[in-house]
């Protein structure tokens, strides 16, 4: 598999609009590296095609630019969220690939 890859530690957490989207955001400096350096992948709205992995379970996925945080934002899928447990405020162990 190529392409860059990034790992990082971050807590799963609830977006507040209906529909009950659940994210991991990337850190600053990734999404500072990210826009910088690939931007140009990015399709509309700020979608940029990734391969995640949160403990052991790989997914195709996409990261999206959140314009407010000022950083791109890993959706977690209820399907992945009830294989691994996980539960909003949990810390994940996160590897994309982009």
């Amino acid at each position: 598999m190529q392409g860059i890859q990034y790992r990082f530690e971050a807590n799963l957490w609830k977006h507040e609009a209906p529909g009950g989207w659940h994210f991991v955001t990337l850190p600053d400096e990734f999404s500072v590296e990210i826009r910088e350096n690939l931007k140009w992948q990015e399709q509309g709205w700020g979608r940029m095609k990734a391969n995640a992995e949160i403990d052991g379970q790989r997914w195709d996925t996409a990261i999206w630019f959140d314009t407010k945080r000022k950083a791109y934002l890993l959706p977690v899928k209820s399907t992945m969220r009830d294989q691994l447990g996980l539960q909003v405020n949990t810390s994940v162990r996160v590897a994309i690939r982009i």
